[in-house]
């Protein structure tokens, strides 16, 4: 099918109300719009480009954790969760017990992700696997109420008070499984020659139009086009997240969304879907660039001057990638110091302007390290 031949769906009528019932999309797509194979070029140049930077950074692992949490807290606000990543990255117990859901909320979108990602060397991306995550990401909160792992079995609306003024209304509930089933083919179709970018882009459309959960469908929606790109080795490390794009455009992402449903035009959708991809790849690149940079400088300026706690240093300062935000508790159980030892080692930072301290206390003291933390904020 030709984009420009593209017809999303019918409103269909329901109870006092109608809905969207979109067209399925597992077959062949083409295009004769230049700009898409430019952006796709330069799209795919760029997590090229990812892939060869982290491909050639030690220890990745140690900042992908931190791009997931990044991932988690933008994708959570965007649903109106308040909690930045300097709360996300401490115990629960340290929350103010008026923000812990929203703390929740977050710590659930990390532990979905990387659930996710471990099930995906053993599960294809499935609608299986979408629950599994879907389960954990509403497993506490505001949302554990809304059927966690399980695709909905009623009317849901976006916008609006009720069905009655609702800004749009997905599909009811029993279309779900024909959709949802299109869906998890159309992703795994092999006899069709849809570039995977072009494909996740549908996918994300089709699945946010869908909307076939009670809640959370954003996240969960966000968090496929990652799953998806490492699926398909496309990604060689889960880097990208598409999250603080769409948040910084949220009104050309929701508008663009719904430039599809009521125009049928989804080429524009597919060219702002790769103009996020190339935007946030570079990022992506620039921001791996000046962690390796900061961590160097670090070492060579700082670390290397501590005499004795040099070692016990190198230890901390490598496990602070990972962990930018501690305790002294946290010190002793990275590095095996004792408690005065763990203090010394931490005052040193201190003094080197490695860490600063956050809450003021004289006891239970809690420690971040700025200089990287600042990079995913």
């Amino acid at each position: 099918m030709n984009i420009s031949d593209f017809r999303a769906g019918t409103l269909q009528k329901g109870y006092q109300y109608k809905y969207f019932l979109p067209e399925k999309i597992n077959h062949s797509f083409f295009w004769t719009d230049e700009g898409i194979n430019e952006l796709l070029e330069r799209a795919s140049l760029k997590l090229g480009e990812l892939n060869s930077f982290s491909r050639f950074v030690p220890d990745t692992a140690m900042f992908i954790i931190m791009h997931i949490f990044k991932e988690a807290v933008i994708s959570s606000r965007i649903e109106g969760t308040q909690t930045n990543i300097e709360e996300a990255l401490i115990e629960e117990k340290e929350i103010n017990p008026e923000k812990r859901d929203d703390w929740r909320e977050v710590n659930n979108y990390v532990s979905a992700m990387n659930t996710a990602i471990e099930e995906l060397k053993t599960l294809p991306l499935s609608n299986r696997l979408i629950k599994n995550t879907h389960r954990i990401l509403l497993s506490s909160g505001r949302g554990e109420h809304k059927n966690p792992g399980e695709f909905r079995q009623s009317q849901n609306w976006i916008g609006g008070a009720s069905l009655a003024d609702a800004v749009f209304i997905p599909p009811a509930h029993t279309e779900l499984p024909e959709l949802l089933s299109d869906l998890e083919l159309f992703l795994h179709n092999t006899e069709i020659k849809v570039p995977h970018l072009i494909r996740i882009a549908l996918a994300h459309y089709q699945f946010e139009t869908i909307h076939p959960f009670l809640d959370g469908n954003g996240r969960i929606g966000r968090l496929l086009i990652t799953l998806y790109l490492v699926s398909t080795g496309v990604l060689e490390k889960p880097l990208l997240y598409l999250s603080e794009f769409f948040e910084k455009n949220k009104t050309l992402y929701y508008d663009n969304l719904n430039l599809v449903r009521t125009k049928n035009d989804i080429g524009q959708w597919v060219k702002f879907f790769l103009t996020g991809v190339i935007q946030t790849a570079e990022t992506g690149v620039s921001t791996l660039n000046k962690i390796i940079s900061l961590k160097a400088s670090i070492e060579r300026e700082k670390i290397l001057m501590m005499g004795k706690r040099a070692k016990q240093g190198a230890i901390f300062l490598h496990a602070l990638f990972s962990k930018p935000v501690v305790t002294i508790k946290d010190v002793q159980n990275i590095t095996g110091l004792s408690p005065k030892a763990a203090n010394d080692l931490v005052k040193a930072f201190f003094a080197e302007g490695i860490l600063k301290e956050k809450t003021g206390y004289q006891r239970n003291r809690v420690f971040v390290f700025e200089d990287y933390l600042r990079m995913f904020r």
